[in-house]
């Protein structure tokens, strides 16, 4: 079933990235373990973006916008180990990082309130930049690769005493110019059976049909919540009419 829901709420490490490290896993401690690492296989940097990137004639150079491969991990306090462990991945969007998207939206805090044992993923993509461009996860596996990084560093930090565990399932959210890089992930990413879930918060802008698609061929559940001030609001609703004229159940919550 595909849910749709209106406004509820709902490598190299570069210098900046080194010297946020012990102040930002400090920060959550006593809700559980922050872990905040350089991966190879984070989004950036990517060739593409080796020169940067222009938006609206302003140009966001590459050291200071797509050099940073940091990833902050997330295991709450009283994680229960398993040989399959569950994600949530979450990809933020324009002109944010991952430090300010862990403040801003209280993800660690939500996760933990929630009291689900799953851990939470979160690479920074274009740092501080107004792109929705997601690197090396947008390529053929690139996200199978970015898992398999996931792994061994929670092998390495997390303090595990199973050190044999695999990905079980993986919810993939991302806010506003998060979509991209899902869509990608989506269409071939190389995770298909385990990425059954989908949080899209205000960030239907395009790539409709890959979101479609996955839904047809998974049966995954897809959560669209969005605001009538957004950008997303029209997109959305051509998504459930969509939908609905070819038979999928849907869920449609709107505020009174």
């Amino acid at each position: 079933m595909v849910r749709l829901t209106i406004p509820v709420f709902l490598a190299l490490a570069t210098q900046a990235a080194v010297a946020m490290t012990p102040s930002l896993e400090e920060t959550y401690v006593s809700q559980g373990r922050l872990i905040v690492a350089a991966f190879t296989s984070a989004p950036f940097p990517y060739p593409a973006r080796a020169e940067g990137h222009t938006y609206k004639g302003k140009l966001y150079p590459a050291a200071e916008h797509y050099a940073d491969s940091t990833v902050a991990i997330f295991i709450p306090k009283g994680f229960r180990e398993a040989d399959r462990l569950d994600f949530v991945i979450h990809f933020h969007g324009w002109n944010n990082s991952v430090a300010g998207t862990l403040a801003t939206f209280r993800l660690v805090e939500q996760l933990v309130t929630s009291g689900k044992n799953a851990v939470l993923v979160v690479p920074e993509g274009p740092r501080d930049a107004p792109d929705s461009f997601g690197g090396k996860l947008e390529d053929p596996d690139g996200f199978r690769l970015f898992m398999d990084e996931v792994l061994a560093t929670l092998r390495a930090r997390a303090g595990f005493k199973q050190k044999e565990f695999t990905v079980g399932r993986i919810i993939l959210s991302g806010h506003s110019g998060g979509y991209r890089v899902i869509a990608g992930i989506l269409d071939r990413g190389g995770l298909p059976k385990n990425a059954d879930e989908v949080w899209l918060f205000d960030a239907l802008y395009s790539q409709t049909d890959s979101f479609l698609a996955w839904a047809e061929r998974t049966h995954g559940r897809l959560l669209n919540i969005y605001t009538d001030d957004g950008g997303t609001k029209e997109e959305s609703e051509k998504l459930a009419t969509r939908l609905t004229a070819r038979g999928t159940p849907i869920y449609t919550t709107i505020p009174r």
